[in-house]
């Protein structure tokens, strides 16, 4: 790789001298415009509108249009005084947990390689990044722009993320969002069905571009003279749905057959649904875990059907307690006749 911009991380007081590379590359497949008769390539002539003479490089300044037909013509003068207070340096500003980051500011990726006499602070501060759990909000000035962006640990590597400024997201203005949509919850419930039987790990290299691949085999059939061979047609979009429910379904049952699991069986009144099997599910968990309850609660729910018995018992222990208080009864009756006696 070869280093695009040198400078320095500005943490505090510290400087970290630091290379960057840019840390992405497009693949995609590049083509001249030629001439279809005998291939020559297509060269544009840079030529002003207003005299028609041919222009170089040299002569070319940068020009804002204010409407009307009238221009603001800049020169690299008018660039160069321009206050770039960072423009060899990248300026922490804070530190923020980097969920409260939006990903849609994201724009470009660039690896940071410290210099030979930067090491030792450029370990620290990566260390002290990954221990914080936070990423680092800092200003950057390339190629005559500054930049907001951000500083993060990935790979042992520092990686700085330009970032768009917040008055470049355009705010989404659809007439749908104004809409009092509602949704019924069997649709809810089927397509978060859906969403559980399409769940999986994200793993970037599962991933490849069929598209390039294919016009590369295109490309390199021309090369060795070899007959092009259509790449498989791909799968026709299905069409629009009538019935939510009913594609939903079908959704569920596809992405079944993808993983290679049993579809289930079509027609019959006790058969199986997505939302009847997510059920069935939870109810099996909370089965097996009542059956992992502590023996105390076990016990205790066996007793519980013998509640009934000891008020059925309680007549004969009154009655016994009634016999026993009897006989006292007489007995304090026989003294106080001997006494009267």
């Amino acid at each position: 790789m070869r280093a695009i911009w040198k400078g320095a991380v500005s943490f505090g007081l510290v400087s970290i001298a630091v290379k960057l590379y840019s840390a992405t590359e497009e693949k995609d497949i590049r083509f001249h415009q030629v001439h279809r008769a005998d291939g020559g390539r297509i060269r544009y002539k840079r030529t002003c509108q207003v005299c028609g003479e041919e222009v170089s490089y040299d002569d070319i300044a940068k020009g804002y249009d204010l409407g009307g037909g009238e221009l603001v013509i800049l020169t690299d003068e008018d660039f160069a005084d321009l206050p770039l207070t960072s423009s060899r340096a990248i300026d922490v500003l804070e530190f923020v947990p980097a969920e409260q980051v939006d990903p849609i500011l994201y724009n470009k990726a660039y690896f940071l390689e410290p210099e030979s006499t930067a090491t030792k602070p450029y370990v620290l501060l990566r260390d002290a990044l990954t221990d914080s759990e936070r990423v680092a909000i800092v200003k950057v000035a390339l190629r005559q722009r500054e930049q907001l962006a951000t500083l993060r640990v990935r790979e042992g590597v520092l990686l700085l993320n330009t970032m768009l400024w917040p008055d470049e997201i355009r705010r989404p203005e659809f007439g749908f969002l104004d809409e009092d949509l509602k949704v019924r919850p069997p649709e809810l419930a089927m397509a978060s069905s859906l969403i559980d039987s399409m769940a999986g790990e994200f793993q970037p290299d599962a991933f490849t571009d069929d598209y390039r691949a294919a016009l590369q085999e295109v490309i390199d059939a021309k090369v060795e003279g070899r007959e092009v061979v259509a790449p498989e047609e791909a799968e026709e979009a299905p069409a629009a749905a009538v019935d939510l429910m009913a594609a939903l379904k079908a959704s569920v049952e596809r992405a079944r057959s993808a993983r290679g699991e049993q579809p289930a069986a079509s027609g019959g009144a006790g058969q199986p649904t997505p939302i009847s099997a997510a059920r069935s599910a939870q109810k099996k968990a909370a089965e097996k875990k009542a059956a992992k309850a502590p023996a105390k609660k076990t016990a205790a729910k066996k007793a519980a059907p013998d509640r009934a018995e000891p008020a059925k018992k309680a007549t004969p222990k009154k009655a016994a307690g009634a016999e026993k208080k009897t006989p006292a009864k007489k007995t304090a009756a026989k003294k106080t006749t001997r006494k009267s006696a």
